[in-house]
């Protein structure tokens, strides 16, 4: 009964948000159909990543590349999920990635982008650059002015497919709305066009209605959907 229980708000919870972006979509005149949610599973039981796929959820994202692999494995009985990565990502742990993800959502070097590339096969691996829109120190990403420069040389690598741009930007702090995270997603999406890229991930529990009103194609929600972790 518990675990039911739990099942039942997991799919309370997803149908929340997908109502949120429906109305953030059509306030943006776009249709939902334009944005896919990336359940992001990070340190939840794996109970609640199938309990979301029971309620149709297909799309789940982690941060880190083993958990990654783990969660991947786990999940092979389910037909069509797809794991894509989201977090930073150290070569070493690259294969990781290469071998499972559908997509990775924090690209910013070549160096990576080289070892993602000798370990992948089959279909090229969709990739987000990461930009660090908001110029912190304590983020990864390429300054919004260095992306041009990185795609260059990105679009020559085997195995990877430059699909857009990913940000997250600053968050929290005295007096801190989700409204001011959106200059930072005009921007993004400016950037994005001036590119000729159409995906844009961007969008967290906090902000992910801004982001979809200024463009995102992506949103990465976790806790609204799974709770506290």
């Amino acid at each position: 009964m518990q675990e039911e229980g739990a099942g039942t708000e997991v799919a309370r919870r997803l149908a929340a948000v997908r109502d949120r972006i429906a109305s953030a979509a059509a306030r943006s005149g776009r249709s939902p159909e334009d944005v896919e949610l990336v359940a992001v599973s990070k340190k939840q039981p794996i109970e609640r990543v199938r309990q979301a796929y029971a309620a149709g959820q297909r799309v789940f994202g982690e941060n880190y590349a083993q958990a990654l692999r783990d969660r991947a494995e786990a999940t092979e009985d389910l037909p069509r999920i797809a794991w894509h990565a989201i977090g930073t990502l150290q070569r070493n742990k690259a294969k990781y990635v290469a071998r499972v993800a559908a997509a990775f959502h924090a690209l910013a070097s070549v160096e990576i982008a080289e070892a993602l590339s000798g370990y992948r096969s089959g279909d090229p691996l969709a990739c987000f650059v990461e930009v660090n829109v908001g110029g912190e120190a304590t983020k990864g990403g390429v300054r919004p002015d260095g992306v041009a420069r990185l795609l260059e040389s990105l679009r020559a690598i085997d195995a990877i497919r430059i699909v857009g741009l990913m940000a997250l930007p600053p968050q929290g702090g005295p007096g801190w709305t989700p409204e001011a995270s959106r200059p930072h997603f005009r921007a993004m999406r400016a950037l994005a066009s001036q590119l000729g890229l159409r995906g844009l991930s961007m969008g967290t529990t906090e902000d992910y209605e801004v982001a979809i009103e200024e463009g995102a194609t992506h949103v990465r929600v976790g806790r609204a959907i799974f709770g506290d972790r």
